[in-house]
């Protein structure tokens, strides 16, 4: 059975982004990324009344869905979600928000989803694969460094606030005090390979996703 849906959740400097735009490529999916959709949200102006709203929530989020699904994943980074207008979205609800996108995008399948914690929310459902990126923490922050034009130190202390982030975020949204290889289906390790590597992984246990029989 081929996934109709990878989720790839990947630590900053990693090479998730390049790795997920090439799956989708590959597999002919559309491409959607977490961080993309939050900014995105807070563009479009969302307000608590239009989260608490169940038609104006399914027609946000069939206007992001939609028009994003193809963005370019690389031309984004991290970023903390914005005040908008003079109402500030409460950055629970708007992860709420788009924890139902990704579960949206999901049921639609024929996706790639780029988030911190897709495989957790989606976790058993059987066309699902779910794939974590990871690199040591010294070659991700050398990465990390190049790409933002920071100075070792200066990435060095931003590789271990995401990682500080991540782990609260699944902790006070999924209850998961602790990220483990279990938690996956597949886990990259890109200190040696690359995103091209990673991608054919990645799309080979696409392509074959429950195959294998436990013995």
């Amino acid at each position: 059975m081929q996934a109709r849906v990878v989720c790839i959740s990947g630590a900053d400097g990693a090479g998730a982004a390049e790795a997920a735009a090439l799956v989708a490529e590959q597999l002919g999916y559309r491409a959607i990324d977490e961080e993309i959709l939050v900014r995105a949200a807070a563009h479009a102006g969302v307000e608590p009344h239009v989260i608490a709203d169940v038609e104006r929530r399914k027609s946000l989020l069939k206007r992001l869905l939609d028009g994003l699904g193809g963005a370019d994943m690389g031309a984004y980074g991290m970023g903390e979600i914005m005040p908008v207008g003079e109402s500030q979205v409460a950055s629970d609800e708007l992860r709420g928000l788009i924890r139902t996108a990704i579960e949206e995008a999901a049921l639609e399948g024929n996706a790639v989803i780029v988030a911190h914690a897709a495989s957790i929310a989606l976790a058993g459902r059987d066309d699902v694969l779910r794939v974590l990126i990871t690199a040591s923490p010294g070659i991700r922050a050398s990465r990390f460094a190049e790409e933002r034009s920071l100075d070792e130190n200066e990435a060095t202390r931003a590789i271990a606030t995401s990682d500080a982030g991540r782990v609260d975020y699944l902790k006070r949204f999924y209850g998961i005090s602790t990220e483990l290889p279990t938690h996956y289906d597949v886990v990259v390790n890109t200190d040696r390979i690359t995103p091209h590597q990673a991608a054919a992984v990645i799309v080979c246990g696409a392509a074959d996703l429950g195959s294998v029989e436990p013995s």
